[in-house]
């Protein structure tokens, strides 16, 4: 990913946030040199600096026979910027541009066949995601749900390599920077004034000395 040092960030917590609010992530794996890929909800598991994805592909799905080199992207809010927001650039110097939080995480990947942990992935998934959609179903471990379990196969992807771009205006003065929060804190997208969010907690964020 081509990512300028004004944009990139090490930040965990920044990461941990990108997951919570958006953990359907793009999974890119390589198979006789063609890419394969899958749109899956995944499960973090964060020990301290080590971090860990977890989730479940229908059996019939190419990639689950994969193991080895992985790429999971996460993808965070996105938004359009228009040149005629910012206070201090003549017309003529004024051009468009996306705001945007994406990472890349780069690990192995291993499968997970064994029942007792499709098992785990399934109610950790359910205990995550029923709240959210008002609902209160849950795993069972009886034979019923258990059968189900013959139809999928898990995957850990055990994260090596972190790429976090927060491409934010950095590279504006903050008076551009704060014209475009209150633009697009008043859009009418979650996505728009989730950027705003980012945008208002990276700019009051302590700057690092010289």
């Amino acid at each position: 990913m081509y990512l300028p040092s004004a944009f990139a960030s090490t930040d965990p917590a920044s990461l941990d946030a990108l997951l919570a609010a958006d953990p359907f992530v793009t999974l890119i794996t390589v198979a006789d040199g063609a890419p394969c890929v899958s749109h899956i909800p995944v499960l973090p598991d964060r020990d301290g600096d080590r971090l860990a994805l977890r989730g479940h592909w229908a059996k019939p799905n190419p990639q689950s026979s994969h193991t080895g080199p992985a790429l999971a992207i996460v993808h965070g809010p996105h938004a359009y910027v228009s040149p005629s927001w910012y206070p201090d650039k003549v017309a003529e110097t004024r051009v468009p541009t996306w705001n945007y939080v994406i990472a890349h995480l780069h690990g192995t990947l291993d499968r997970l066949a064994d029942a007792d942990d499709l098992a785990s992935i399934v109610a950790d998934l359910g205990a995550r995601f029923e709240s959210r959609a008002g609902e209160s179903w849950r795993y069972v471990d009886d034979e019923a749900h258990r059968s189900q379990l013959r139809g999928i196969v898990g995957f850990r992807l055990r994260v090596q390599r972190i790429e976090l771009k927060a491409k934010l205006g950095q590279n504006h003065p903050d008076a551009n920077r704060r014209a475009v929060i209150a633009r697009l804190s008043t859009q009418s997208t979650d996505d728009a004034r989730a950027v705003a969010q980012w945008m208002r907690e990276s700019l009051d964020a302590p700057r690092a000395k010289d």
